[in-house]
């Protein structure tokens, strides 16, 4: 059975993001599609330091979520992750999650299906959207959309529960990454390969 991670980047665990997260979740299962809930939490989250340790161990020095996410990564087939708007941006605990767990995983996100929700008052969710599907566009992933920007608007969960073009964007995004889902098992019975990619080439601005 495919399994699709959620993290939930807001420091509130059952609010917005949460209950937009939750209805990406219960639309998974009814499709068939395994899901799991990861809460970053309220502790201060460690950005990276460019250290360059994890190159050797694949590991992150700072042993936390992060580490729990690479152990379980190839578990999951899909990913999630939500975030409110802080100043038209996804929350900071949550970039420095993101920046550390996708610089660790060297390569181990490539072809697994992605997807952002943001979630706000008012605005500046088309801007911490874009900065959230940055990460996956880099990683060789494979985003997935809706019928509209994946964002819901409120103050509280039941602000949330009423917007209704929201949730409905959140089920159908749903919808789409379970059909993705089985295509992509499908495929892998008819014995399609993965893509074979080139060498890396990589350069700077100067040669």
């Amino acid at each position: 059975m495919s399994k699709v991670l959620l993290i939930n980047g807001s420091p509130n665990e059952y609010g917005c993001t949460y209950t937009a997260l939750k209805e990406i979740a219960d639309t998974l299962a009814g499709d068939g599609i395994d899901w799991e809930i990861l809460y970053l939490g309220k502790k201060p989250m460690a950005g990276c330091i460019a250290c360059g340790k994890c190159s050797v161990s694949g590991r992150c020095v700072f042993d936390d979520k992060v580490n729990e996410v690479l152990e379980k990564l190839d578990e999951y087939d899909g990913i999630v992750v939500g975030s409110p708007v802080y100043y038209a941006g996804p929350s900071g605990q949550l970039c420095a999650f993101l920046d550390r767990l996708f610089y660790c995983s060297k390569g181990r996100m490539a072809g697994k299906l992605a997807a952002s929700v943001v979630s706000c008052r008012r605005g500046g969710a088309s801007a911490a959207f874009d900065r959230l599907n940055k990460y996956f566009g880099i990683s060789n992933m494979h985003i997935v959309g809706s019928q509209y920007w994946n964002q819901v608007h409120g103050f509280t969960p039941d602000d949330v529960k009423k917007d209704k073009e929201g949730l409905q964007t959140m089920r159908t995004l749903a919808r789409n990454m379970a059909w993705f889902l089985k295509n992509m098992e499908a495929g892998r019975t008819a014995g399609v390969d993965f893509p074979q990619y080139e060498k890396r080439i990589s350069t700077h601005f100067i040669q």
